[in-house]
């Protein structure tokens, strides 16, 4: 009743209120950062959900099966990028203490991290043109190009991350970090998902000249999005630039981060979590369609399963950590889910239940999805507000690129030993069967929750409880059920 208003006699809505109430993330907004200024800001994760899923998605498939480019070569290029990943915290740290003439500490981070994405996209169509050439000397060059291009175009999308997550983390408030957080991780997948949706229907009749003019539009389109996103953010600072006092290497910063209580097992957490639930990431359509006998549309949907899988995480987890919920719990209920996720996907064989296979899928979303939001949320409040948010969310996004990329080269090169040894009679009769190769990596990923949920119990805050005494030990019993 409250958005109801009577003039002259008739009710009407009052439309500020409809929109607090019911528009997504309308409360991540405060006076300080209204929601336009925060939706601008959050362009920069667009940007970089196209980019991957224009690197990941289009541009892998189009170089094995249009151009021919072996797998095992593409799958290099796409490693290359996380070369970059591993100096986040030092890009995060740089972004902290950076002097500026125009008082500004990110923004030239973000600007920087644009430019080398845009050079990496530059160089891409050339590669492509040479990549479709005959002589060998084209081909190696071709080769060259596109490695280089990867790996200037994943170094950019580090960089720009980096230094926009710390901004966001600068400007928000802090009752209003938690929905920030969740608002940047749904624009990252709108992006990837939007922006796989939008190249499939620009190349559905494909050309050479077609992906050229995709690659070189993506890239003025990252740009101008990322300047969109930057113009007037960051409040210019002079003294900054007047500061002459020496600065410290970043190993003393380093060392003074990690012996932090809880830091190194939360590091740690991150990596392992992360390890457990990207395994599957380039096994699971496969397992879909080799062994659940799924067509290709039937798997393609599995993309959106997770998608929407993500996207409730993302509300739930901010609804919670909005009424005061401790993020550590949040990422140790996605761990939980995870675990009813990949028992979903291992029992889907023996039963054969395509279904069971496809909620087990979009639990693996909403597994994922909330405990990047609750290990993001607590890594914000690791800052504690010493001005040194770039390298807590560095170091965060370090470890996290770093382990997603391992396990997905982890995920397929098991998959393909154990089917091998499965299918020559090395691990008995009973096991020669197809699905054994797929069901290793997910028993794997299923220990790896278990450990993950061991290494974050201690972080977990106590719940407060009258019988609770102050030097009672954390249990398991405390962990969500």
């Amino acid at each position: 009743m409250g958005m109801i208003r009577w003039r002259r006699g008739l009710p009407t809505l009052d439309w500020t209120r409809v929109a607090h109430r019911y528009l997504p993330f309308a409360d991540a907004a405060s006076p300080d950062l209204p929601l336009p200024r925060l939706v601008r800001l959050s362009l920069f994760q667009l940007v970089v959900g196209a980019s991957t899923a224009l690197m990941v998605g289009t541009l892998n498939r189009v170089m094995i099966v249009e151009l021919g480019v072996g797998a095992w070569l593409v799958s290099l290029m796409l490693a290359l990028p996380l070369v970059a990943a591993p100096f986040r915290a030092l890009i995060g740290l740089k972004s902290d203490l950076h002097r500026s003439f125009l008082g500004w500490r990110r923004v030239p981070f973000i600007w920087i991290g644009s430019l080398t994405l845009f050079g990496g996209l530059a160089i891409m169509p050339f590669a492509l043109v040479l990549l479709t050439g005959s002589s060998p000397v084209q081909l190696w060059a071709g080769h060259l190009a596109a490695a280089l291009a990867f790996l200037l175009a994943g170094a950019g999308i580090q960089v720009t991350q980096t230094a926009g997550l710390a901004l966001a983390t600068d400007l928000a408030a802090e009752p209003t970090r938690p929905r920030v957080v969740a608002l940047m991780y749904v624009m990252l997948l709108l992006g990837m998902v939007g922006g796989s949706a939008v190249y499939g229907w620009l190349l559905e009749s494909y050309s050479h000249t077609r992906l050229v003019q995709v690659v070189q539009g993506t890239a003025v389109l990252a740009v101008a999005l990322n300047l969109v996103a930057m113009w007037k953010q960051e409040p210019r600072n002079s003294r900054r630039a007047a500061d002459t006092r020496p600065r410290e290497r970043f190993a003393v910063h380093w060392r003074r981060f990690a012996q932090r209580p809880g830091v190194r097992r939360f590091l740690v957490t991150v990596g392992l979590g992360t390890l457990a639930f990207n395994m599957q990431d380039v096994i699971l359509e496969p397992y879909g369609g080799e062994i659940l006998q799924l067509g290709v549309g039937a798997t393609t949907q599995l993309t959106g399963l997770m998608a929407g899988g993500a996207l409730c995480a993302f509300a739930w987890a901010a609804r919670r950590l909005a009424r005061g919920s401790d993020p550590h719990r949040i990422a140790a209920a996605g761990l939980v889910s995870g675990v009813l996720a990949f028992s979903a996907v291992i029992f889907s064989e023996p039963l054969g239940e395509p279904m069971l296979f496809r909620a087990g899928a979009a639990l693996i979303g909403f597994g994922g999805g909330l405990f990047s939001v609750g290990t993001l949320s607590a890594a914000m409040e690791l800052d504690n507000g010493q001005g040194f948010s770039g390298l807590v969310l560095g170091a965060w996004g370090a470890v996290q690129a770093t382990c997603a990329g391992l396990a997905v080269a982890l995920g397929g090169v098991l998959r393909d030993l154990v089917s091998s040894a499965a299918a020559a009679g090395w691990l008995g009769e009973a096991l020669q069967g197809p699905a054994t190769g797929y069901s290793a990596v997910y028993h794997l990923e299923w220990a790896l929750l278990f450990i993950t949920l061991v290494a974050l119990g201690p972080l977990v805050r106590p719940r407060a409880t009258p019988d609770r005494r102050p030097d009672a030990r954390f249990g398991l019993a405390d962990l969500p059920g």
